[in-house]
């Protein structure tokens, strides 16, 4: 642990926010938050401890959601995977008719095994989007991150009533190798946004094409070689050509999102609303931080790219804005963190990388005691 955390007088009880992002492939943010309480009650057990799970708009945004918006319901939908086969995924009711619908849930990288870089689909996604419509949503936010596809969002559409076909007026095939064949797009038959509009979760701000684009980006995360990152891109590039008004939704921040389904949500009407700093005014993080002595914030990985819009960055910049010192919990800290009143690594209170991950809940654990013992 780095140096001391600052905050309430060490006499008197304080008010410790944990706000952390999950800890991807290993704990959940609401675990982690959990975990890190434990540890800190075992030192300061007068303390109140204040869990907000935070997430990106990545994988564990509708549970943090779920978390910290009391009477937020489950609606549990089965839908068809990226794979084809049936996903057991559910959306969020949360109490003013806002439905969270999060991609990873239905149509994620995590439901694959092995990735289908050409072939895995958003049509799961879509089906999600498409029961909390049924389900008497007001308004939307879609989480976008963690998908599997680099399909454009041609799946989700074709699940909300768009027709993708080929020259001979057949439907295109799934995934982004179906594109290939796009000829036609049809939009009529799209179902409307609910009332309230659809918000996309994502800090993702790539284009769909080019060097920065969804497949040269993306594309090899999902498992897709340099001939397929190419064939890819020529057919996002196809669907773009041929997607009404195609051309300026493809330059858009954000369109390249999610291997293009960013850029698929935007042709429907949705509108970009940035990741951590949409979930953090969603679940209420600002209300959170009133009278608080210290935020503890954290994610999987602290790096280089965690200053641009990921979790600790943002709960970073609202303690700050709040007047509170904010610690640092990461699986490991890569990145200068010299800007935190503290910080923790779980790699180094497990003694490797792999010890942390086979027992993050316990290191988690760990960490929250570090921290507190550092008051």
């Amino acid at each position: 642990m780095s140096r001391e955390a600052r905050g309430a007088p060490a006499g008197r009880p304080a008010r410790i926010v944990l706000a952390p992002d999950s800890f991807k492939g290993t704990a959940t943010a609401a675990e982690a938050a959990d975990a890190l309480a434990r540890g800190w009650r075992s030192v300061r057990p007068h303390d109140e401890v204040v869990g907000v799970p935070m997430a990106d708009g990545g994988e564990g945004t509708l549970d943090a959601f779920a978390a910290a918006v009391p009477g937020a319901e489950r609606v549990p939908v089965t839908v068809q995977g990226p794979d084809d086969r049936p996903v057991e995924a559910c959306w969020l009711r949360l109490p003013d008719g806002t439905a969270v619908v999060e991609l990873a849930l239905a149509s994620g990288i995590t439901l694959l095994d092995p990735l289908r870089p050409l072939d895995a689909h958003t049509i799961g996604f879509g089906q999600a989007i498409a029961a909390a419509l049924d389900g008497g949503a007001v308004g939307l936010l879609l989480a976008i991150g963690g998908s599997s596809s680099t399909d454009g969002g041609v799946g989700a559409l074709t699940a909300l009533g768009a027709r993708f076909t080929d020259a001979g007026a057949h439907p295109a095939g799934a995934g982004g190798r179906g594109l290939e064949a796009l000829a036609r797009v049809d939009l009529s038959g799209l179902r409307p946004l609910p009332a309230g509009g659809a918000r996309i979760l994502s800090d993702v701000t790539n284009p769909l094409l080019g060097s920065a684009g969804a497949a040269a980006v993306f594309g090899p995360q999902k498992g897709a070689t340099p001939e397929q990152v190419d064939q890819l891109a020529a057919n996002l590039a196809r669907l773009a050509h041929a997607m009404p008004g195609g051309a300026g939704l493809a330059a858009a921040a954000g369109a390249g999102a999610a291997g293009g389904t960013g850029f698929g949500l935007l042709a429907w009407g949705a509108e970009m609303a940035g990741g951590a700093g949409a979930v953090a005014d969603a679940i209420g993080l600002a209300d959170a931080l009133a009278g608080a002595d210290l935020v503890v914030t954290g994610e999987g990985r602290f790096d280089g790219q965690s200053a641009a819009g990921k979790v600790p960055s943002e709960v970073a910049a609202r303690a700050a804005a709040a007047g509170v010192p904010v610690a640092l919990v990461a699986g490991a800290i890569t990145a200068d963190a010299s800007a935190f009143a503290a910080s923790a690594s779980l790699s180094e209170l497990a003694g490797s990388p792999e010890a942390a991950m086979r027992e993050p809940l316990r290191w988690l654990e760990a960490a929250g005691a570090a921290l507190a013992a550092g008051r």
